[in-house]
């Protein structure tokens, strides 16, 4: 039997291995791909993975997959796109193509002779039709001016602008971020905010959230952070020390009710 709010230092196989079929309601993650980074030397076998997440997800449940695409011999390797048709072909609707719009971006190398990448796909496969759907809300400003009208002394009617009329409508599937925390001793950590936004998309309180490549644990600070239950998976040591100190920070946090907040997209980064 498996225990949830905890982070297990082993491989993801192993983690699922001990999960019940139809388990997990949500998965944010986001796996190494390419060799881009160094994940202190570990590879991961994708197809075995994939299998085994569709099978843990329940019906109804999402998996968000981060990922992007190397560039060698003036190629990009469209590693992402044989996962995600991978996925679907398992049985997963690919429900959204998202974008992760990075704020800070590294410059192109000239040697490249291409554009500085300034993106990440965040790929929405669902089970079925997705259970939740909470959208976070962006402030719209409409194009038109709200008119009040002043009567003068000489009984005349004039219509004067006031302002933009404001309310909100439900954010695109482009999401902003800025940077992150580099100090974590991690090689590719996404943003808190990120993880935050998926799961109070997809998921309700006490929900259980995994992540497979639980990396530096942020997706569990998250789950921590905004009351949804939690599985994590990573298999090198060093990385379950961060997450360790990273969690024991958060239960620190809510205690002093410092929650994080949805929809703070499009420039406010935690």
């Amino acid at each position: 039997m498996i225990e949830i709010n905890k982070n297990y230092n082993e491989s993801n196989l192993e983690t699922m291995a001990k999960m019940p079929d139809c388990f997990v309601d949500l998965t944010v993650t986001s796996p190494p791909y390419d060799d881009l980074r160094n994940y202190n030397g570990y590879s991961f076998p994708f197809e075995e993975i994939a299998k085994e997440l569709y099978r843990i997800t329940k019906q109804g449940g999402v998996l968000v997959w981060v990922i992007g695409d190397e560039t060698k011999n003036f190629c990009e390797s469209m590693t992402s796109f044989k996962q995600a048709m991978y996925l679907k072909e398992l049985g997963f609707n690919l429900l959204d193509t998202m974008i992760y719009y990075k704020q800070n971006y590294a410059p192109a190398y000239p040697t490249l002779r291409r554009c500085a990448n300034q993106f990440e796909f965040m790929f929405v496969f669902s089970k079925g039709k997705p259970s939740t759907f909470n959208p976070i809300q962006k402030e719209r400003v409409r194009n038109k001016q709200e008119k009040v009208g002043f009567r003068q002394k000489n009984g005349e009617w004039i219509k004067k602008e006031v302002g933009l009329k404001k309310e909100t409508k439900d954010a695109s599937n482009v999401w902003e971020y800025g940077g992150w925390d580099k100090n974590l001793g991690h090689p590719a950590v996404f943003p808190l905010q990120l993880a935050t936004d998926h799961i109070l998309t997809w998921t309700k309180e006490n929900d259980l959230v995994y992540d497979c490549f639980n990396g530096s644990g942020t997706t569990s600070e998250a789950c921590i952070k905004n009351n949804r239950n939690w599985i994590g998976s990573e298999i090198s040591s060093e990385y379950c020390n961060i997450i360790e100190k990273r969690i024991k920070k958060a239960w620190e946090e809510k205690r002093k009710g410092k929650d994080l907040q949805a929809g703070t997209l499009f420039g406010d980064e935690m």
